[in-house]
Order: C-alpha cells, then structure tokens, then sequence
C-alpha cells in the first residue's frame, strides 16, 4: 500500500519541516492538490509550492489538479517537479487528449472522479491511465468525512483495471483513516491519500507507517 499524505493539511510556516519529517516516513508520494475557486470552492497554492516540495524531496510528488483548463499549465507542472498529474473527468473536455499530453511530457497521468461520477466513464480511457483517484469527499477542502459508497466503486474500478489494465494503481482522497484504510485496500486500492489524519497526528511518521501496514493487510 502507497500512503500518499496530503501537504494541504501541513504547516505552512513549516513546510520545510513538515517535508523532511515525511522523507523520514514511509510515504512513498507526496500529494499536492491544487485548486483554483472555480472547479472547486477554495483557493490551495500554485507552481512555488510545488517547486519548494520539489526541492527539498526526492519522493514521488502525486499532484492532483483540482482546476479547470488544466491544458494551459501541463508543461509548467511538469517543470516544477509533478512526477504524477492528475486531472478531472469533470473538468476536462478532451479527456484522452489530455492524457497523453501528460504521457508525452514525461508525467504518469491519471484521472481524479468526483463522488456523483460514475465509474463506467472511464471505459474509453483507462488503458491511458496509471492512476484512478477516487475521491471519497466532495473536493475543495480538507477535513471532510468519509463517504462509504466509496468502497464501491474502487470495486468497480478494480474489476474494470482487470479487463483493460492490470497496471492502473487505484487511489483514494477524503476521510481515509486507519478504519476504512482496511476496506479500500481489501477493495482494490493500491494507494491512500491522508491529510488531517497524519498531520493532526501525535506521531505522524508513526500513523503513516500503521496506515501502510493495516491497509496492507
């Protein structure tokens, strides 16, 4: 199981503190989202954060575009050090387009489903992919609760991965926590997203290293 944990959640007074304590852990990624108050309700950071990530990690930066029009600025996520990019069905008119733009640019692209979304729009696109993001909240903001329903689909996603591509890493943002860790990694998902949960910790090398473990199982 890859833990993913969300630097939304971290200090930002701290950043650089709050980045060597994850290159000590055992997260594999680093998730970044980026959000621009138009696709979702809030406002997260841009191109300097990402590159001060990038500059003091050498981990995976799983950047997740919480934006419209992500067309315009694939070029500069990929010069500011996103390993992944990941954009939205919802939010992308020429979807398989987008997708191998990422690919050529030297990026592991992958597709991000709002709660409403069905799994079955992935159909066309998922030999592309080499993550599948479900998210399990609403997107925009952080702290949210878990929505069970969620499980499900990673089911479905799992299932319909077997028939097209074995390969895709499903992945999962809002609410995971060590309780419902177990239920998605039992369902198929590969990686967990976790803000508030690591962050808000008491000992937050130590809960990645439990979530890993626990959701593993």
């Amino acid at each position: 199981m890859i833990v993913s944990p969300s630097i939304l959640s971290c200090d930002f007074g701290n950043l650089k503190r709050d980045i060597e304590m994850l290159n000590s852990s055992e997260a594999e990624w680093i998730h970044v989202d980026v959000m621009d108050g138009v696709f979702v309700p809030n406002i997260s950071f841009g191109f300097p954060i990402l590159k001060s990530v990038r500059k003091h990690s050498d981990k995976v930066l799983d950047v997740h575009l919480m934006i419209q029009n992500a067309d315009l600025y694939l070029e500069e996520f990929q010069q500011a050090g996103a390993d992944i990019l990941t954009v939205h069905y919802e939010a992308c008119t020429h979807l398989h387009r987008t997708l191998q733009r990422i690919r050529s640019l030297g990026m592991r692209p992958g597709v991000a489903l709002n709660p409403h979304t069905p799994v079955s729009v992935l159909q066309h696109v998922m030999a592309d992919l080499e993550v599948v993001l479900i998210m399990s909240v609403n997107p925009g903001f952080g702290g949210q609760t878990f929505l069970p329903e969620s499980i499900k689909k990673v089911a479905e996603v799992k299932r319909m991965a077997q028939e097209i591509n074995p390969q895709v890493i499903i992945e999962v943002d809002g609410g995971v926590n060590q309780d419902n860790g177990v239920l998605l990694g039992q369902a198929g998902a590969r990686a967990l997203v976790a803000g508030n949960f690591v962050f808000n910790a008491e000992n937050p090398v130590n809960t990645i290293q439990n979530l890993r473990q626990i959701a593993s199982t």
